[in-house]
């Protein structure tokens, strides 16, 4: 099974706010998901992420790829710079 890291769109119509979801590829976007390890507020000064790093790193080191959206999210909060620990 080819398992994601991407976003899950919430909120309401023009106020979009997003959960970081780790999920199976084949699921839609905002369908069925394993685990919500943060979320992601694009409408806030300055911008609200919110990442649960330990599940984050578990999730990156059993084999999920993050989408190019996360993984940008994921090196500005310095995820990757965890992982190696």
């Amino acid at each position: 099974m080819a398992v994601k890291i991407r976003l899950r769109r919430m909120g309401a119509k023009k106020n979009p706010f997003y959960r970081i979801v780790v999920a199976d590829s084949r699921a839609s976007r905002d369908g069925r998901f394993i685990e919500e390890i943060g979320y992601y507020n694009p409408l806030t000064e300055p911008k609200t992420v919110k990442i649960d790093n330990e599940k984050a790193i578990k999730w990156l080191r059993n084999g999920a790829k993050p989408t190019d959206t996360v993984d940008r999210l994921f090196k500005q909060t310095g995820i990757y710079e965890n992982k190696t620990e």
